[in-house]
């Protein structure tokens, strides 16, 4: 699947944006981090934890700046685009750290942050010139929009005849049946009328919740029928896939209203989207939860891997040409992160970086063919579970010790959210292939646990956020930009 497709106009505001963003850095450099995943990947803890991290200057003992003291602080600045909203950072950080801690809430909107680094180049030259500075601007958007990028080179025929064979497929009945019962009832070639584009535009969109809430991702898009925001309402997301009629189509149609608010949805939402902030992206995270498809089974793992494949080809991959980058920006580095790494052992983490390796193949090897480097990672940007042991029937088992969520329940048991239990969470196969080929979920014990609710302080009493291998996954990305 080629790049989005992208106009002359696109192209030329692309530019604009980034000289204007080398204009504003040419004292101080500017690294721009996206940092997306499908939904209920972790976003939001990810970024919390970064910000804060570097902050305080956490644990990370394998980011290699503090590690070898070079990192002198960070601080947060005003960003410089005043139309995008801000990260809520503290509002984030002051969930996790209350009594009772809580997770923060889900990505709803676009959001960026700018963080300023300070550190002392470990190059020769770096003592006679001093500390040096880098401006890291955070991207942070929902992870449903990231699944209308494919849109953009696919016409509205295209798109209905996909969207109408997945809604068709065996198994998906529970979710698509409604919408397609109101799509039996309408005839295309109708006279347009709102009425009938609204009937069908709300059964779509209550198809699309159900198939999300049963794990589905690629059957997703239009991403923002799920996550509306201010377009809530509007025409651009009054629209639903039919069928193309074999007979001539009028231009007063039912067929050609919602043709028409297609590319509208195209033009005047996705394309802004793509053009003022996806393609100005210099690194990028992307977050898988990869337990919950494994929980859910085969269907879900190769739907999560189809997803995942779509997505990753409208990125902009390739080494960065240091005289091109002033107008043109190219995402060089991909960091893949399996997160909740501590819903499972760390006997398992290794299984699980092949699990996500397996998901990712196909992504990583266009993403290194375009020039990109890519690495894959299991991790826990904020651990919620320590570890221990249990003797069952005779046998010495690894476990997890944590707080499930309230109204989680396992083996008839359901949780009240301030019960602490020790969990073993089963194993994941040594085999990532197994899993699309027994057509069975894995047997996971698999909760969802409350963030940690004691927590250790610095020096300085500044709360340290336990994690697992984040300081790997924040040295990949910033930390050549530190050397």
């Amino acid at each position: 699947m080629p790049q989005p497709p992208t106009t002359i106009t696109d192209e030329l505001g692309i530019a604009l944006a980034n000289l204007a963003d080398s204009a504003t850095g040419v004292l101080t450099p500017t690294l721009r981090l996206g940092v997306t995943g499908l939904s209920r990947a972790g976003k939001t803890i990810f970024i919390t934890a970064l910000i804060h991290n570097l902050l305080t200057q956490g644990r990370l003992p394998g980011f290699a700046p503090l590690a070898e003291g070079r990192f002198i602080g960070a601080k947060l600045a005003e960003y410089p685009d005043a139309t995008i909203p801000r990260f809520a950072y503290e509002q984030h950080l002051a969930a996790l750290t209350g009594r009772p801690a809580t997770w923060p809430e889900s990505t709803r909107r676009i959001s960026q942050l700018r963080i300023v680094l300070k550190y002392q180049s470990a190059k020769w030259w770096g003592g006679f010139s001093g500390p040096a500075t880098l401006n890291l601007d955070i991207v942070d958007y929902p992870g449903e929009w990231l699944l209308d990028l494919p849109l953009l080179g696919k016409s509205f025929a295209e798109w209905s005849e996909e969207a109408l064979a997945r809604a068709r497929q065996p198994g998906h009945a529970d979710e698509a049946g409604a919408f397609l019962a109101e799509l039996d009832k309408t005839d295309p070639l109708k006279d347009a009328s709102d009425p009938d584009a609204e009937r069908l535009a709300a059964a779509f969109a209550t198809y699309l919740r159900r198939s999300r809430e049963h794990g589905a991702l690629s059957t997703l898009p239009p991403g923002r029928f799920l996550l509306p925001g201010d377009l809530e309402g509007s025409p651009a997301l009054t629209f639903a896939p039919l069928p193309r009629p074999n007979q001539p189509i009028r231009g007063t149609s039912l067929y050609t209203m919602l043709e028409n608010r297609f590319e509208a949805y195209k033009s005047q939402v996705i394309r802004p989207f793509f053009r003022d902030h996806f393609a100005r992206l210099d690194r990028q995270v992307v977050l898988v939860d990869t337990l919950r498809a494994l929980n859910t089974g085969p269907a879900a793992v190769a739907d999560l891997e189809t997803a995942l494949t779509a997505v990753m080809a409208c990125f902009r991959q390739g080494e960065a040409n240091p005289l091109l980058r002033p107008f043109s920006r190219r995402i060089d580095r991909i960091l893949f992160a399996a997160t909740k790494a501590d819903h499972v052992h760390h006997t398992s983490h290794d299984r699980l970086e092949a699990i996500l390796n397996r998901l990712v193949a196909n992504a990583s090897k266009r993403a290194r063919f375009a020039g990109a480097e890519t690495r894959s990672l299991a991790l826990a940007a904020i651990r919620a579970t320590s570890e221990g042991t249990i003797r069952e029937a005779g046998e010495t088992l690894p476990t997890l010790i944590g707080t499930p969520q309230a109204g989680e329940e396992l083996d008839g048991i359901i949780y009240d959210g301030k019960t602490e239990i020790a969990l073993f969470p089963g194993d994941l196969p040594a085999k990532p292939d197994s899993l699309y080929e027994d057509g069975k979920p894995v047997a996971l014990n698999f909760l969802r646990f409350t963030p940690p609710q004691r927590l250790d302080t610095n020096a300085d009493g500044e709360v340290v956020l336990p994690h697992i291998r984040f300081d790997r996954a924040l040295d990949y990305l910033i930390g050549d930009w530190m050397a």
